[in-house]
């Protein structure tokens, strides 16, 4: 669970500047989980844009696997974004992106071997889908 907050706080914390670049990213996030939020984070940068706020998160474990010593744990969350918004950087205008709210998230969390834990993907689903 921690690795899961982590991931939305590094990222929460680089979409101030649009930063696709900043190293924290890797701190809790890997694989395609990291690249998402590289690639969203650069669109940003390219578009103009930054994000203000922090979203707001719910995460429960679903399901760890194996039973015994697990190395993947799947989470489920009810994420409000309400107040993580997008913003014209050199204006600072609220940028029109959608509309905001608690969404679905499903993450998957994985031990590396060095044995820490990161979010390996995650997929966000529409608002109001919880």
């Amino acid at each position: 669970m921690e690795a899961y907050l982590g991931m939305w706080n590094d990222m929460a914390g680089a979409a101030v500047t649009s930063d696709w670049r900043s190293p924290e990213l890797a701190l809790n996030a890997t694989a395609d989980a990291l690249s998402r939020i590289s690639r969203g984070l650069y669109a940003d940068h390219y578009n103009g844009l930054v994000t203000k706020g922090r979203p707001v998160n719910h995460p429960t474990v679903e399901s760890v696997e194996p039973p015994v010593a697990p190395t993947t744990v799947d989470i489920v969350d009810c994420g409000d974004d309400s107040q993580w918004l997008k913003y014209r950087a050199d204006t600072g205008q609220r940028a029109d992106d959608g509309p905001s709210g608690r969404r679905h998230i499903d993450a998957k969390v994985k031990k590396a071997v060095d044995g820490s834990w990161k979010v390996v993907d995650f997929a966000i689903q529409d608002v109001g889908t919880c």
